[in-house]
């Protein structure tokens, strides 16, 4: 401000101006009935005229002395239309906008809303902006510029790739700023180029780094919008370590210790990823989120992270953005803890749902096409392989109810016994002449109790069940309702689950 600002001389030269041209407008505005003491002649105001035409050129001045001062030499970029272009392919719609030159939304086509409307993993409301100061001294933002794309591709990508580059231009036409999409069909990976052409000697890369300023905001997308927030959050893993999480549906935030491969915005289903084989570097570099105030929304995420800079000869940051499905088979295949994302439990849980579950649900997935059936016939599978071990749960059980009246008769001869060692050994001996083994029926338990616990882990969390009806319910993986109440009861809910009902049945009539 201070360096813009007009001199003393400029603001008394404008104070004389405005006064002059007061001082005219007084004298023509005046009544009919009073008579003008000398009448001004066009001739007259003449010289007015061109001092004001003078002043609009100072301002015009000003303001271009204020671009440079703020931009320095992308001055050129930093005024525009702010336009569209639309990219199509087989998965997904990708709006890229001129401000930024950023991606202004992304449309899923495969996938909707629970209310059937377009699911958009993100909308202009996110921000992915590069920072850089130069070395006069301008910290540049690229949100701030306007860019213009070169060579437009196709709007419809049906097979085959594409590549969308966003130019910014600067006041010399050897230096300006290129981000590069490259987009494939049968992909949900977008591969991101920064190059910042002839600036290696403009660009302050020995004081400042380059920083990705990453911002985005999540819309409501499921049936139930507080169970979609408790499975929404910032996922992330230092390299070659494991995935490391934030708080999920609560505030938290995080700086970053060391070079992270990816950060991913998680969204229950769906992700948004930032992802670089060597790793973001970890200086000044931090992920936080919160739950978003607004009704239609759910998470707030933003992340800031240092790029690590290739001098080609000339700047060069390249990274990529998986925007897609949590999809175990999809993220699994880049071997990198992506799939950990999706929450299959932790420990040994995780494990019998990767080596066990999801190979059988995937296996019947290949000849059946309801989920609700395979669910069934997953559930008897299970229950098939367990049989053994519930068997002798079973028989350990009758063992011990033909044991109780000969262990009541014990209780009682030794009701009066002041050594309790006596009771215990003589218990333990009608055990062993009986050949029952009092622990055999929790053990066969325990060995159970992974496997279960792994099923509960991996209905909710598999995509492949979300909005896939079966029998009254339309959503697998959410809460079923025969009956919507008028009102909430505290603890339980608003609705009435009959598979809850059901399930409540069919245990007590199994016990």
């Amino acid at each position: 401000m201070w360096y813009v600002s007009p001199s003393e001389e400029e603001i008394q030269r404008q104070r004389a101006i405005q006064d002059s041209i007061q001082a005219a407008q007084e004298q023509v505005e005046l009544p009919d009935q009073v008579e003008s003491p000398t009448p001004i002649t066009p001739e007259e105001i003449q010289p007015e005229t061109q001092t004001v035409t003078e002043d609009d050129s100072l301002v015009k001045s000003l303001a271009q002395q204020e671009k440079l001062a703020r931009f320095g030499l992308f001055a050129p970029s930093s005024e525009g239309s702010d336009d569209e272009f639309r990219v199509e392919t087989d998965l997904y719609i990708a709006t890229f906008q001129s401000k930024g030159g950023q991606i202004k939304s992304l449309e899923l086509k495969e996938y909707k809303t629970y209310d059937q409307a377009p699911l958009i993993l993100f909308d202009e409301e996110a921000e992915l902006e590069y920072i850089f100061q130069l070395h006069s001294g301008q910290l540049i933002s690229t949100s701030d510029l306007y860019f213009s794309p070169q060579d437009l591709p196709r709007s419809t990508l049906e097979d085959g790739s594409t590549t969308l580059i966003m130019r910014a231009s600067s006041s010399d036409p050897s230096k300006y700023v290129d981000i590069s999409y490259d987009l494939t069909a049968g992909s949900y990976e977008v591969d991101v180029a920064v190059d910042l052409v002839g600036m290696a000697d403009v660009v302050d890369l020995k004081r400042n780094d380059i920083v990705l300023n990453w911002e985005m905001v999540a819309q409501v997308k499921e049936k139930s919008k507080e169970r979609e927030m408790e499975r929404s959050g910032i996922f992330y893993r230092y390299k070659d370590e494991q995935r490391e999480y934030l708080s999920e549906g609560k505030e938290d935030e995080e700086e970053l210790e060391a070079k992270v491969n990816w950060v991913a915005f998680k969204q229950n289903f769906f992700s948004v990823v930032a992802l670089h084989p060597e790793g973001f570097i970890s200086s000044n570099s931090m992920v936080s989120h919160a739950p978003a105030e607004e009704e239609e929304n759910t998470m707030k995420y933003n992340a800031e992270l240092t790029l690590p800079v290739e001098f080609t000869p000339d700047p060069h940051i390249a990274y990529s953005i998986y925007a897609g499905p949590n999809k175990y088979s999809i993220l699994k295949a880049y071997d990198n803890e992506m799939d950990r994302i999706i929450d299959l439990g932790w420990g040994i849980f995780g494990w019998m749902n990767k080596w066990l579950v999801i190979p059988i649900f995937n296996f019947l997935s290949r000849f059946i096409s309801s989920y609700g059936v395979i669910i069934l016939i997953l559930t008897v599978v299970i229950k098939m392989l367990l049989f053994p071990l519930t068997y002798k749960n079973y028989l350990s059980s009758a063992k011990m109810r033909a044991l109780k009246p000969e262990i009541d008769e014990l209780n009682k001869k030794f009701e009066n016994e002041k050594d309790p060692m006596k009771k215990q050994q003589a218990t333990m001996s009608l055990y062993k002449r009986s050949g029952v083994n009092p622990a055999a029926g929790c053990l066969p338990m325990l060995v159970q109790m992974p496997i279960l616990y792994a099923m509960f882990r991996f209905f909710p969390a598999s995509i492949e069940l979300r909005q896939e009806p079966f029998l009254w319910a339309d959503d697998l993986s959410s809460y079923d309702s025969i009956l919507d109440l008028p009102f909430e009861i505290p603890l339980y809910g608003d609705h009435i689950s009959l598979f809850t009902l059901l399930m409540a049945l069919s245990t007590f009539l199994y016990t």
